[in-house]
């Protein structure tokens, strides 16, 4: 049983979905880790300590090959349609993939008749936790958030006493007190600032004030969903929050929004009008960025100005820091094989909950509900799905697009 690591092809992508420390523990499962050369490069891992630790290093003219021999392959980001349509038949492919917006890839998968597991679609259950890649990689975005925040911010964060007068701590609000906000709530708070944090589940505020900020509290329903996420908000609800926030906002020096919810465009917290009444200076760090921004005018990758405020949108921020963000979901690679292979052997059981979950193609045929709508495949009124009708040729795929410039965290 063969799983096969390739070199990540996103630009700016750093990570990499295995290093040496973790080759042992995929052999232990009775895997033979192979390695395209050059992939663990960006996270400062080398060819040389992959075959140290037992992997084999595949040269650059061999990884097409590897790749379709593979009987698994574990990647960041999802398979381009081109490597997804060279998967073999019955191989499994491990990466974020999207299902309603990476529809390509999952009809290259369903054409090889493979399987695309989604660690966006793990479950948030007690077993999957050594597996729940979004909360491994929150982590790494909420510290890494706030010291962006802290670098902008043209002041202190820490209080300090000189003989020249008293400089006071920079205050910071965090909205969003998921893993990734409660993460940049305690990284803020180690670097000397007074933090306070708003989330639409009032149950966030003893994790709040766990992490040393204070909980802010406002006259509105709540709205926790299923499975620890927030659920989504009507307009008049949202703008009601956006009005009872704004005193807050103006008071901060610092902003960080951090929420989402999964499968939507990411909620709008913060107005221009909002981030205008800031004091000049002040700094907005935005990681919902790539999903459509918290904050009104944020652009994935860039710094703007809103007034006399600097507005950070968020791009890729795990990739910024690629050693421990790989080191992370490495080791969530291998928890999720420890649940598909026993004994050497793969083993896709539908009826656990996991798999069936996090399964957006299985063994050729899509499954996830957003997939199929995306792809036109909705069920029959039969009740029976239609799976993707295997050709001779795979389907047609777009061309590569121009690279796209790495935004700097």
């Amino acid at each position: 049983m063969r799983v096969f690591i390739p070199v990540e092809d996103r630009p700016g992508e750093k990570r990499v979905a295995c290093l040496p420390d973790v080759v042992g523990k995929l052999t232990a499962l009775g895997l033979e880790v192979q390695i395209a050369s050059g992939a663990g490069e960006a996270a400062f891992a080398s060819d040389a300590a992959f075959a140290a630790a037992g992997a084999s290093v595949v040269a650059s003219e061999q990884t097409d090959a590897a790749l379709g021999e593979a009987d698994i392959v574990a990647s960041v980001r999802p398979l381009s349609p081109q490597r997804a349509a060279a998967l073999k038949k019955g191989a499994v492919a491990l990466s974020f993939l999207q299902p309603a917006t990476d529809t390509d890839t999952v009809q290259a998968v369903a054409w090889a008749g493979a399987t695309a597991m989604s660690f966006d679609l793990i479950p948030r259950i007690s077993r999957a936790q050594s597996m729940d890649a979004l909360t491994s990689q929150a982590l790494v975005a909420g510290y890494r958030a706030a010291l962006v925040a802290a670098q902008r911010l043209p002041r202190f964060f820490p209080l300090f006493m000189t003989a020249a007068g008293t400089i006071p701590p920079a205050k910071v609000t965090v909205l969003g007190a998921g893993v990734a906000g409660l993460q940049a709530i305690a990284t803020a708070k180690r670097l000397g600032a007074v933090v306070s944090a708003y989330d639409v589940r009032p149950a966030s505020a003893d994790e709040v004030k766990s992490m040393g900020g204070k909980f802010i509290t406002l006259d509105l329903e709540a709205l926790a969903g299923s499975g620890g996420y927030a659920r989504e908000m009507t307009q008049d609800r949202a703008q009601q929050q956006r009005e009872l926030l704004t005193p807050y906002i103006a008071q901060s020096d610092a902003v960080i929004t951090t929420a989402a919810v999964p499968g939507r465009r990411a909620p709008l917290l913060v107005t221009r009008e909002m981030v205008e009444e800031m004091r000049p200076g002040s700094v907005v760090v935005d990681l919902a960025a790539e999903t459509g921004g918290n904050v009104e005018g944020s652009q994935p990758g860039r710094d703007i100005a809103i007034g006399r405020v600097t507005v950070h949108g968020a791009q890729d921020v795990p990739s910024s820091m690629p050693v421990h963000a790989s080191q992370l979901y490495a080791m969530n690679v291998v928890a999720v094989l420890g649940l598909l292979v026993t004994d050497g052997e793969l083993t896709l059981d539908v009826t656990d909950e996991i798999v069936a979950s996090s399964a957006v193609v299985l063994n050729g045929e899509v499954r996830h509900p957003a997939a199929r709508e995306a792809l036109g495949l909705d069920e029959a009124d039969t009740g029976e799905t239609t799976a993707i009708p295997v050709t001779e040729d795979p389907p047609p795929t777009p061309p590569a697009g121009p690279a796209v410039a790495e935004g700097g965290n």
